[in-house]
């Protein structure tokens, strides 16, 4: 019989006993891992650097980006050491860093969702009110308590889950620590404080789940009575990310906590904490940019931004006589439609005075003052000049 105080190290479940699926599973988590880093990473950066998405709904989804960034980092890094050095041990520390981390974060983005239905529901059943009701200072303090009620909720379940004594060894059947696996390793007669504070938890995460529910049952009783098919379907098109976050947040929890006892072997529960620690932010990058058109385009000039930077090719004048970059205004994409391939940044005075520019107008001046804002803050500023150089 074992005790915390005897207890240096946990063994966690490894996906697989050879050691060529040990490495094939750190390539593909390597790569899950990275792709989930640099499509989040790029939503984060396109809100940010972006003034047009600057809004509530916005900056609520930026939250959540982050703590699907946050949630995979805490899992899968030590899951790919592990795989890579052929070894199951994290230290006893590391795992009470894994479960504060995990639950913070899962409970942080439940009252994140739940306040983005909220967002939904006022923008859609009450527009008039909408600057009101969620204003700058608003949404700033539903953030701050979304985050500070998840470090509370995590230090209380941390802090009781590892005072109670371990009595079942030290090996949890899981690819990270979490509170079920650790429950399992507690002795019989001393985990019911904790059960209560599930089941206190639970009623809680029910009542947050109503609260969506029926803030939904409302977005589609006012979205039927919207006359015109058009305005049904932009109003609509605005829930579909959200709904389809929650769905896949939900879904994949209840079949990870109350699935049916009968099928809790190893492999499993391998597939389940994988679909739910890992698959949503993954995915993530793609339900939001897949349904909005702002995020797309945002996205779409980030790239082509980054890739102007990159090679050093941004259309300093319009005095230079090769062909340069041209904008399809009031295009999903706005995609690039021409270009030189050779970066001409400095033309003579004999070069005549054509612009490639495919609008009319402003850009000349915009141009002449993206040039010299370019050369001389080039590291400083590249976020707010990015956005410049790809408007039109």
């Amino acid at each position: 019989m074992s005790n915390n105080s005897s207890i240096t190290e946990f063994l966690l479940l490894p996906f697989a006993d050879t050691r060529e699926l040990q490495l094939l599973h750190f390539a593909l988590f390597l790569g899950i891992y990275l792709a989930a880093l640099l499509g989040n990473g790029l939503i984060l950066t396109a809100i940010a650097c972006d003034h047009r998405l600057h809004t509530p709904m916005y900056f609520f989804f930026l939250n959540l980006t982050l703590l699907y960034l946050g949630c995979i980092s805490t899992t899968v890094p030590k899951a790919m050491a592990n795989s890579l050095w052929d070894t199951r041990a994290i230290s006893y520390e590391g795992c009470v860093a894994q479960v504060f981390l995990f639950v913070f974060l899962i409970s942080a983005e439940f009252s994140i969702l739940t306040i983005m239905s909220y967002d939904r529901y006022v923008a859609i059943c009450k527009p008039l009110h909408y600057g009101t009701l969620l204003g700058s200072r608003a949404c700033a303090q539903m953030a701050a308590a979304a985050w500070g009620s998840g470090v509370l909720y995590a230090l209380l379940h941390t802090a009781n889950i590892f005072s109670l004594p371990l009595c079942q060894g030290n090996a949890v059947d899981e690819f990270f620590c979490e509170i079920p696996q650790i429950l399992k390793l507690s002795c019989t007669d001393s985990y019911l404080r904790e059960a209560g504070l599930l089941t206190f938890t639970s009623f809680l995460g029910s009542g947050c789940f109503v609260f969506i529910v029926l803030s939904y049952v409302q977005i589609f009783r006012a979205v039927l009575r919207i006359p015109s098919e058009q305005g049904r379907h932009k109003a609509f098109s605005t829930c579909v990310p959200h709904l389809s976050v929650v769905s896949l947040f939900f879904s994949t929890v209840i079949f990870a906590y109350l699935k049916p006892l009968s099928i809790s072997s190893p492999n499993p529960n391998l597939v389940v904490a994988v679909l739910y620690s890992v698959l949503p932010p993954v995915l993530n990058p793609f339900i939001y940019s897949m349904r909005n058109q702002d995020l797309r385009d945002s996205l779409w000039k980030l790239l082509i931004a980054f890739l102007s930077v990159a090679t050093d090719c941004l259309p300093f004048s319009a005095n230079d006589s090769q062909p340069q970059w041209q904008w399809l205004q009031g295009s999903a994409h706005r995609r690039l439609l021409q270009g030189s391939g050779h970066c001409h940044h400095s033309p003579g005075p004999s070069e005549g005075n054509s612009s490639s520019w495919g609008t009319e107008g402003s850009a000349p001046q915009m141009e002449t003052s993206m040039a010299e804002a370019y050369r001389d803050q080039r590291t400083l500023l590249w976020c707010p000049l990015l956005f410049s150089a790809a408007d039109p």
